[in-house]
């Protein structure tokens, strides 16, 4: 294997500067976004969320964000999970985005607080049925001895479900993240990459300032 350390690479394929900025951060956000969409990215929506179990322990897993709301970044989940177990003790949690195509990526620090039912529902029922019923067949983050019986838990709830629509499981639900903090980083030549910084106001207003690589 080649070392680790001889791997090189130069960022050449952008800038950002005070040009491209907007006060509100959100606004540069789906800008990214869409041009990760637009360059056929794999899992564009896909965001690195890390919490801090109760003994201070930060943990990350992968998320697909499903929704840029007045409340934040929009994400669901089985109520259930570490995550969610993580983040009812302690809601401060941080995303990334590693849009590394692009040589971009994005930081969001912010407060995560549970979304209202009527928007789970909604969500839920957008889903494929098997999708839907993979939400039951599986106690996320609990141990399992094998796939076979996830399997078959999958298929026992195909085929009580079989007929009608799948009803939203009380254990499933979904978090918004508002942001208090959210850095944009573009990739620069000769590691002097471009790098802002917002950060929210007690009056919700933005500011921005640039750091160093």
């Amino acid at each position: 294997m080649k070392p680790l350390q001889d791997f090189r690479k130069e960022y050449r394929l952008g800038r950002l500067d005070e040009s491209q900025l907007s006060n509100d951060p959100m606004e540069l956000f789906k800008v990214w976004l869409n041009e990760a969409i637009e360059a056929e990215l794999p899992e564009p929506n896909a965001m690195t969320v890390a919490t801090v179990d109760p003994d201070g322990q930060p943990t990350q897993r992968i998320v697909l964000l499903k929704d840029l709301s007045t409340q934040g970044f929009v994400f669901y989940t089985n109520l259930g999970s570490n995550k969610a177990k993580h983040i009812q003790q302690n809601n401060k949690v941080s995303l990334h985005f590693p849009w590394h195509l692009m040589e971009r990526q994005v930081k969001v620090c912010g407060v995560a607080q549970p979304l209202p039912r009527s928007d789970v529902l909604k969500y839920f029922l957008s889903r494929p049925k098997d999708s839907q019923i993979g939400a039951w067949a599986s106690k996320q983050s609990q141990v399992i001895s094998t796939r076979q019986l996830l399997v078959s838990q999958f298929n026992q709830m195909k085929e009580k479900f079989a007929k009608g629509e799948v009803p939203l499981p009380d254990f499933w639900g979904g978090f918004a993240i508002n942001p208090h903090l959210i850095e944009f980083w573009q990739g620069g030549e000769h590691r002097l990459h471009d790098r802002f910084e917002y950060t929210r106001q007690a009056d919700s207003q933005w500011t921005y300032r640039r750091l160093m690589p």
